[in-house]
């Protein structure tokens, strides 16, 4: 089984790179964690957000497994605790299938991802940046597998 994180945006600044590899690096390696990046449509003066977001849609999913549990980050997703998380993973791996994780672009998420998916995951009500993102939930799924490892990185 394996996680795929699926963002919308490239080309991100160095610390964000090196944030998520380092994350990334420390996942066993039965249970890798991968990022794919689209690219983000052009937003010129009065886009056509509904289009470009139907674009960002097609390329997200297309990104994605046919058979893949799809998780869905979206501030009205619900809120899981860490170890509500690491519950979730146990349960995934029991499941089998590869997970992945779709953020939208600065638009959110087209009805179709949120159609799409499996689980829709909240990781906080508050508005975070993308890069951020990337940082936070690969952090958040390495402490979920230290959890259900019973691994020394997690200290509640």
């Amino acid at each position: 089984m394996r996680l795929r994180l699926i963002c919308v945006g490239h080309k991100m600044p160095g610390w964000v790179t090196e944030g998520f590899q380092e994350y990334a690096r420390r996942m066993p390696r039965e249970l890798p964690l991968e990022l794919a990046e689209v690219p983000m449509p052009h937003r010129g003066k009065n886009p056509d957000v509904s289009r470009l977001m139907q674009q960002e849609s097609r390329a997200l999913l297309g990104a994605a497994g046919e058979r893949d549990r799809v998780v869905a980050l979206e501030v009205g997703g619900k809120a899981w605790s860490t170890e509500a998380l690491a519950e979730q993973l146990e349960g995934w791996q029991l499941d089998g299938r590869d997970v992945s994780f779709l953020v939208g672009g600065p638009d959110g998420l087209h009805a179709s991802c949120r159609e799409r998916a499996d689980q829709h995951w909240s990781l906080s009500s508050l508005t975070l940046p993308h890069p951020l993102v990337r940082i936070l939930l690969a952090e958040q799924l390495y402490r979920a597998w230290s959890i259900t490892r019973n691994h020394p990185y997690h200290r509640a």
